[in-house]
């Protein structure tokens, strides 16, 4: 029988040591970069012992993937609930779902940092779990399109996905070079991103409709 030590037994302390290492992984990833953190800085930061960090990664790549999955995660849950939520046609609602994706990353500026301002060139797993967020971002736009078009004849289906995959493409190319020079105290640089991306999205859709 395990202990409870605070009210936690065994498997819920090891679950809140894993959440304190990724915000601290977090926090020095985004000051520092992936390459200026160490593993033992995350766990001086975290205040767990390296033990415990090999306990639950197995390198620093590893806990930066699980970093990248988190966030990846969260925003996913953000802006299908966003949509959950959505009222109107699509030129009422698609902006309202950039705008919640747009804040959901540059709110904190930290997640933007990880996420677009370094993931790339790090390792082939880094890339792959891009690559799945990508997907998956372009899977949700072919679903909000089947909703709102319904469903594609059979022979459009791949295009479309393929419209979706570019685009989210773009729009995370748009975030990445607004990163370059982006002052993040200035919320009319934050309107002006979400401004470019609705106007991206709303350029693309015009032609996958023609």
């Amino acid at each position: 029988m395990s202990r409870t030590i605070r009210g936690l037994d065994a498997t819920q302390r090891r679950a809140e040591r894993r959440e304190h290492l990724l915000d601290a992984a977090l926090k020095l990833f985004a000051a520092n970069g992936y390459l200026g953190t160490s593993i033992e800085q995350i766990c001086s930061t975290a205040y767990i012992g390296t033990k415990s960090f090999y306990e639950l990664f197995a390198s620093r790549e590893e806990c930066y993937l699980a970093l990248l999955k988190r966030t990846s995660e969260r925003l996913e849950e953000e802006v299908a609930g966003a949509a959950f939520q959505a009222t109107g046609n699509e030129r009422e609602a698609a902006p309202r779902m950039l705008e919640t994706f747009v804040h959901a990353l540059v709110d904190d500026p930290r997640i933007t940092k990880v996420t677009f301002g370094m993931a790339s060139g790090i390792s082939e797993a880094v890339e792959r779990q891009r690559r799945t967020n990508r997907r998956w971002a372009a899977g949700f736009l072919v679903q909000l399109w089947d909703k709102y078009d319904g469903p594609p004849p059979e022979e459009q289906v791949a295009v479309r996905h393929s419209v979706a995959i570019g685009l989210i493409g773009g729009i995370f190319d748009l975030i990445s070079d607004w990163l370059l020079d982006v002052d993040f105290n200035d919320q009319n640089q934050v309107q002006n991103l979400i401004d470019d991306i609705t106007s991206f999205y709303i350029t693309v859709r015009r032609g996958l409709a023609s």
